[in-house]
């Protein structure tokens, strides 16, 4: 993978995802995650980069409306979502950790693993090809990943805005993205922490404290 031509900070920046099927919470809880690293960073004078994919750079954005909205064969959705990506490695993440930033980011590569692998059932072994091309061995620190059942997860998404394309997929589709998604963490060596998103706002709260502590963010 090309690298930034930044020269790498004296302590090295963390890169944190945010995971889970559409509905599940991560959304209500990602800001809060994001100030509270601000706050704890900032007196070492480090800066919290918050991003998202499918988006993240302009062009990643205008990817995001077409992968989102537009029907299209398989396929062509990975590849969309890899192409995003690697602007996102190229302009945001890797500037930012050679800088000695913090990245925190809603969904990377698990998603796509997930949504196009699990949900899609479009090979593992041809997503990993282009994990491996387009990040080289890059993966987040660590992947924040809020579990729930599909069926409580439409209950909250009901009426609650216009639904995209994923979001409009049948229970069956999500509940294979979530064992797909429990198949990655099962897989992960430890990068994942896996929260029950079924818990109220204040129990995730308070598990998610006990992150800051294992990412040895200052005060905590």
């Amino acid at each position: 993978m090309t690298q930034s031509s930044v020269a790498p900070a004296a302590v090295p920046g963390k890169f944190v995802t945010f995971e889970g099927i559409d509905g599940a919470g991560k959304s209500t809880h990602v800001n809060a995650f994001v100030d509270t690293l601000r706050q704890g960073l900032a007196s070492v004078g480090r800066t919290v980069v918050a991003t998202r994919e499918p988006g993240g750079t302009p062009l990643g954005e205008a990817l995001r409306k077409l992968v989102l909205d537009e029907p299209m064969d398989i396929e062509t959705e990975a590849l969309l979502m890899f192409a995003g990506r690697r602007e996102h490695l190229v302009k945001v993440i890797e500037p930012a950790l050679a800088r000695g930033d913090w990245v925190v980011s809603d969904r990377f590569t698990d998603a796509t693993f997930a949504y196009q692998g699990g949900g899609r059932g479009l090979s593992l072994d041809k997503l990993t090809t282009l994990e491996r091309w387009v990040q080289g061995t890059r993966q987040p620190d660590l992947t924040i990943l809020f579990d729930l059942d599909p069926a409580i997860a439409a209950a909250r998404l009901a009426g609650a805005r216009t639904p995209d394309k994923f979001e409009r997929e049948s229970a069956a589709f999500f509940t294979r993205v979530r064992e797909e998604y429990l198949r990655r963490a099962e897989a992960s060596g430890g990068r994942f922490v896996v929260i029950d998103a079924a818990q109220s706002i204040e129990a995730i709260a308070g598990q998610l404290a006990g992150v800051f502590a294992r990412l040895g963010l200052p005060g905590h």
